[in-house]
């Protein structure tokens, strides 16, 4: 049986870097994963169809800064700058709430709750447009979700993605889809890969993403791998 490991965890400090950069003490350190946590999910729930790609995310005392890499950052930014700074005054509200009401709930995390209302967390927002949007893992997989939850044939779907990454000049992709594909009975898995994708060579600067289709026949899961070049 093999032994696998995370694309990206596999490169960190090598051709990869963290998406949070942060020190902190062992007893606040559990506080601030739950708030990077919970500030990711909302922006990716809030901003589906805007291609958001990653959110970095970098702390300064009680100050969180947020870089959103977005395929669509007119989605984000509709008029002016005005609409990021309702959006950072939302984002400060919600996670003051989810504090509050998640967080300080708990005992072991009572010992928190002074500092941090004495000083507020404090919230500023980029946000950055892709170059290559067709070559991104994360662009790819929402493609892939948006095809076969509309019942197109999976096959059809994974050569489609695979054509929109060939046209960025990518070195190597590889698509995994498992479940009960075309509404078959028994669950199985499927690739394809085109070109090359060396999994096992840490300077290769491969991306990976993994998400899930819901279909009428259940959840698909899909894996993604891009091979952008050597460093």
């Amino acid at each position: 049986m093999g032994q696998k490991v995370h694309p990206l965890g596999f490169r960190l400090g090598y051709t990869k870097q963290h998406q949070s950069n942060w020190f902190t003490n062992p007893k606040t350190y559990s506080v601030f994963i739950a708030q990077d946590r919970f500030l990711r999910e909302l922006l990716f729930e809030k901003y589906q169809e805007a291609g958001i790609s990653g959110i970095q995310i970098e702390r300064k005392v009680n100050q969180i800064q947020i870089t959103l890499n977005s395929a669509q950052p007119r989605m984000i930014i509709q008029n002016n700058e005005t609409d990021l700074e309702s959006l950072r005054k939302e984002l400060e509200t919600k996670l003051h709430r989810y504090m509050v009401k998640t967080i300080f709930s708990q005992q072991k995390y009572s010992f928190f709750k002074e500092q941090y209302l004495e000083k507020p967390t404090q919230i500023s927002i980029f946000v950055t447009k892709l170059q290559n949007p067709n070559a991104d893992v994360t662009i790819l997989a929402q493609f892939l979700v948006d095809q076969l939850e509309q019942r197109v044939a999976f096959r059809r779907a994974i050569r489609q993605a695979v054509q929109r990454a060939q046209r960025q000049n990518v070195q190597g992709i590889k698509i995994q889809i498992s479940g009960r594909l075309n509404g078959a009975e028994i669950a199985r898995s499927e690739w394809v890969r085109n070109g090359r994708v060396p999994l096992q060579t840490l300077r290769a600067d491969i991306d990976y993403t993994y998400t899930t289709a819901k279909t009428i026949y259940g959840l698909l899961g899909i894996k993604i791998w891009v091979f952008q070049a050597e460093k």
